[in-house]
């Protein structure tokens, strides 16, 4: 039970509450549909915004209290005449002003309170004080994993009883629980993005584990069945993303593979042609370019019929760090052309939710890595400041990540102090983000300006990255919950 002065404290908040208004003005559309729709009238107008079904349901929950200028620039164009509070939106001054920050700090002392976790996720996305609670008390704490604990109830309650070995699950599943599951990846992929996958991964086994326990239970209607189905291998995917990018390579294949059957039992292409895209992802940088380039090719044939462009110019940049990998330039510049080629197509309302990552920026810096491993690091490096300058802020982990490349490769074309400076950059990322894969291109960057240590910003970085090293970087997973 939460104490006095917690209670007291929980009452200051201010509660998230679902936006009906701006629900309304989705009408009839699904939120992938909607999100593409914002995302055309962004086009419209000159903005980028990187909206996708997580952002509008993060709005719709009440979680996004007041959107960024952009957004809200997008949507006056959108509805002409409505005002934030129209749109069910709070004024901007409730929650960047004074009040808000005190909310912030209210939430940040609950964060140690495990009773409290849950309200933490509704605060103001951007304050510091929770990235200083993440770093303090681990993203359960900080960010309200407490919120995937539903898919663990709804599998409790689908198969109460299993007295003996021999007797199947009982219980139902519905159109709740193939819900809470879907959530439930959305919110992992979302801590993902902004703090990386050290700290959360082996806490998401939990309801990775619980999701699918849901398959086996009684489902009456194909269609939940389907999402069931669908939404358990995306989870194993992001959890099995997780643990490649903490290093945990093995369980990475696992889990990658796990999905990949799910999708075959029930003929799922695109979970298909995400588990093989993610394979030729994790194999290349598991030493296995061959197979990157197979499992690449596989994906491409999976996702012919789903009617994605992008999706396809991302399977073949995949194919492209294959061939890197072989050093077969004219394979890797064929695997690039096609995925330019393909990207320029523009998006389509057919995109998979999970490609929400995947604009400009990241295609700059997935050829930033295919030039690298062939040996141009110049060519790398034009292109990894490319993708560094393109992210949106909303990826944190992928704007350290592409910094960590371009480090790497201004140290290699002959650049050391501005490949120090820019090691600096990542660095102070990584106070915010934990990432293994990182941490590890940062070390070759270190290793490889020692010969340049008389030069006093790559001095600089060496004593902070020897300090950074020293310390351990950012939070301790909190391991399994009990």
């Amino acid at each position: 039970m939460a104490s006095p002065t917690a209670r007291s404290a929980s009452s200051r908040t201010v509660p998230a509450r679902p936006n009906t208004a701006f629900r309304q003005l989705r009408g009839r559309l699904s939120p992938g549909e909607f999100a593409a729709a914002v995302r055309r009238a962004a086009r419209e107008i000159g903005e980028q915004v990187s909206c996708d079904a997580r952002y509008v349901g993060r709005v719709e929950s009440g979680e996004i209290r007041c959107p960024n200028y952009a957004y809200e620039r997008v949507f006056r164009h959108m509805f002409p005449g409505l005002t934030l509070p129209d749109m069910g939106f709070a004024p901007r001054e409730a929650v960047r002003g004074r009040g808000a920050r005190t909310a912030a700090v209210s939430a940040a002392r609950l964060a140690i309170e495990p009773d409290n976790r849950d309200t933490c996720i509704q605060i103001h996305e951007e304050s510091d004080v929770l990235r200083r609670a993440f770093i303090t008390g681990g993203p359960a704490a900080a960010l309200g994993f407490a919120a995937l604990h539903p898919i663990e109830a709804a599998a409790a309650a689908a198969s109460p009883h299993l007295p003996g070995p021999r007797t199947p699950a009982v219980g139902r599943a519905g159109a709740a629980e193939a819900t809470a599951v879907e959530q439930a990846v959305r919110r992992i992929r979302l801590l993902d993005d902004r703090h990386g996958a050290e700290g959360i991964y082996r806490r998401a086994t939990q309801p990775l584990r619980a999701a699918y326990e849901l398959l086996e239970s009684d489902v009456r209607h194909r269609s939940v069945s389907d999402r069931l189905h669908s939404g358990a291998g995306e989870l194993a995917i992001t959890v099995g993303w997780l643990a490649h990018d903490s290093g945990r390579f093995d369980d990475a294949r696992s889990h990658y593979a796990e999905a990949l059957a799910t999708a075959r039992v029930c003929g799922d292409a695109a979970l298909e042609a995400h588990a093989f895209c993610n394979t030729a992802f994790l194999a290349r940088d598991a030493g296995r370019p061959r197979e990157a380039v197979r499992a690449a090719q596989a994906a491409q044939q999976a996702a012919k019929q789903l009617a994605s462009p992008r999706l396809l110019s991302l399977l073949a940049l995949r194919e492209a760090g294959g061939w890197a990998g072989l050093a077969d330039r004219s394979g890797c510049e064929q695997a690039l052309a096609r995925a330019e080629r393909l990207f320029a197509a523009g998006c389509r309302d057919s995109d998979p939710e999970w490609m929400t990552f995947y604009g400009e920026a990241e295609l700059a810096g997935l050829e930033a890595q295919c030039w690298s491993a062939l040996g141009d690091a110049e060519r790398a490096a034009d292109h990894a400041r490319r993708a560094v300058a393109l992210q949106d802020p909303h990826f944190t982990r992928n704007i350290a990540l592409f910094t960590a490349e371009l480090a790497g490769d201004l140290a290699d074309s002959g650049a050391p102090e501005e490949a120090a400076m820019a090691g600096m950059r990542v660095l102070t990322l990584l106070e915010q983000v934990r990432s293994a894969r990182i941490r590890t291109m940062l070390d070759g960057t270190a290793r490889t300006l020692r010969p340049h240590r008389h030069h006093g910003p790559v001095a600089a970085f060496l004593e902070r990255h020897a300090a950074s090293a020293a310390a351990g970087a950012g939070p301790v997973d909190p391991g399994p919950a009990d």
